[in-house]
């Protein structure tokens, strides 16, 4: 039996004698000759004494160890469940604010003058919004199952971010030693990456909690041929990346280093780690073709090594940039509950040479259309709104004009899909938060095409 299992055991035997229980069944942990640990059921029969003290104890031990690991897999799944759940339910709104923050910003840098610590800043303000972006995004993508297609990434950048957030959250008596020499790129997800660094430099800072020591996270270009033992491991030739984050902590036993990829395994105490992050990390490796090894030694630190394919070599733009974007003269209708938003899809759409009335209310964008439904050439609406939502109003507006195109705006729904948007007659989607580039043309190319389908009507009735 386990130390910490052998309190727990005795007091369930106090209690069993005092009540004069016959019949038991006990779960606790006990160390297998092989060293491993293994759950089993304890179930035994009392026998008593007249006096009422124990005769004797007979009794089975059932080895439930596989059980146990289900039950914690389950309890471990619900709990992911349910992360999907809040994060559909708090997506709406969070989206909301970033829409405010990323749109607005984006208004101030048009008006800044380049070159000034004001312009500095905002860039400052833009490029957190958008790395807040992603990650909603990423976890509206475990909460919708689906994936987010891979884009060039620059590691570099993301490495020295996480650098500086660990140096802050870290003891310091734990010393960070970046060597960052890489500005190469991978085929991959922006989130995803970050959270690879993040994992393992968590992992590294938390071993060495008590007794300090450094950190060390490099980033190297190699070069894997057919002679590499990294190409017998598994990779194929070719460059990449190598990322390197290793602790002078004490070490990761042999007899646990080959499991602590696998899902729901961790040596932390319960409500101190959930087993996933590595399995995790793992996962995102393994999908972009690459590979993930650890070197440790007992009382002399360990490696994780990451090794990512590189798509190509270049510098990467600042996230902002100032682009043409296509304008137009044609008229909207912009509806969303939140004011502030309003407000901004009409500046945006202004500046761009549109037309743009606001409403705020689902019920009275109907009724404002209803009395002058040829007074807009496009309705944008916001999906998630009290009363009516986006795709009810949708339906409503087509009722009234059957060629009036439809842009939903949407940060997370679960009632609604491209089949049946498409279905209603929607012509796209935009998802919040919305950057202005990506509202530009998506307005522009549904107008385009609307008109286009319209022309096509009148030749081919004017022919018949």
């Amino acid at each position: 039996m386990i130390k910490e299992d052998i309190a727990f055991v005795e007091k369930s035997v106090r209690l069993i004698v005092q009540k004069k229980q016959q019949l038991s069944s006990i779960d606790y942990r006990i160390t297998h000759k092989d060293g491993s640990i293994r759950w089993v059921n304890d179930c035994a029969r009392f026998h008593y004494r007249k006096d009422g003290e124990i005769d004797t104890i007979e009794g089975v031990l059932f080895d439930i160890t596989d059980r146990k690991k289900m039950e914690s897999q389950l309890s471990q799944a619900q709990k992911l469940e349910s992360i999907g759940n809040l994060a559909g339910g708090i997506a709406h709104d969070f989206n909301n604010i970033l829409s405010s923050i990323i749109g607005f910003t984006e208004l101030a840098l048009d008006d800044a003058k380049p070159g000034t610590i004001q312009e500095d800043h905002l860039h400052e303000v833009y490029t957190a919004g958008k790395r807040a972006k992603d990650l909603v995004w990423q976890i509206l993508t475990f909460a919708r199952e689906t994936n987010e297609p891979d884009k060039p990434v620059q590691i570099n950048k993301i490495a020295n971010e996480v650098v500086k957030f660990i140096r802050s959250s870290i003891p310091t008596t734990i010393k960070i030693k970046p060597n960052i020499s890489s500005d190469s790129l991978i085929m991959g997800n922006p989130t995803q990456t970050h959270q690879i660094i993040m994992n393992l430099c968590t992992n590294a800072a938390q071993a060495m909690d008590e007794s300090g020591g450094f950190l060390e996270v490099t980033l190297k270009d190699v070069t894997i041929d057919r002679t590499s033992l990294f190409y017998k491991g598994g990779l194929k030739p070719g460059d990449y990346i190598e990322i390197t984050v290793s602790d002078t902590g004490p070490g990761i036993p042999s007899d646990i280093i080959y499991s602590i990829f696998e899902p729901y395994f961790t040596t932390k105490a319960p409500g101190e780690g959930t087993g996933m992050g590595l399995a995790v990390v793992k996962g995102i490796v393994e999908k972009s073709d690459g590979k993930i090894l650890v070197e440790s030694n007992m009382g002399e630190g360990t490696a994780f090594r990451v090794y990512l394919p590189i798509t190509k070599k270049r510098q990467v733009k600042r996230i902002y940039e100032s682009e043409t974007l296509p304008f137009g003269t044609e008229r909207i209708l912009y509806v969303d509950d939140e004011a502030p938003i309003a407000k901004m899809g009409r500046r945006n759409l202004e500046g761009l040479g549109y037309t743009v009335i606001t409403r705020t209310s689902s019920v009275e964008a109907l009724e404002l259309f209803r009395s002058k439904p040829n007074d807009f050439d496009l309705v944008i609406t916001d999906m998630t709104m009290p009363n009516m939502t986006g795709d009810e109003l949708a339906i409503e507006l087509m009722k009234i004009r059957r060629d009036i195109p439809v842009v939903l705006c949407t940060g997370y729904s679960k009632n609604i899909s491209d089949e049946s948007a498409a279905e209603i007659g929607i012509k796209a989607f935009a998802y919040k938060p919305i950057v202005k580039a990506d509202l530009a043309k998506t307005v522009r190319k549904v107008l385009d095409e609307s008109k286009s389908e319209l022309t096509g009507f009148v030749v081919s009735t004017s022919e018949h």
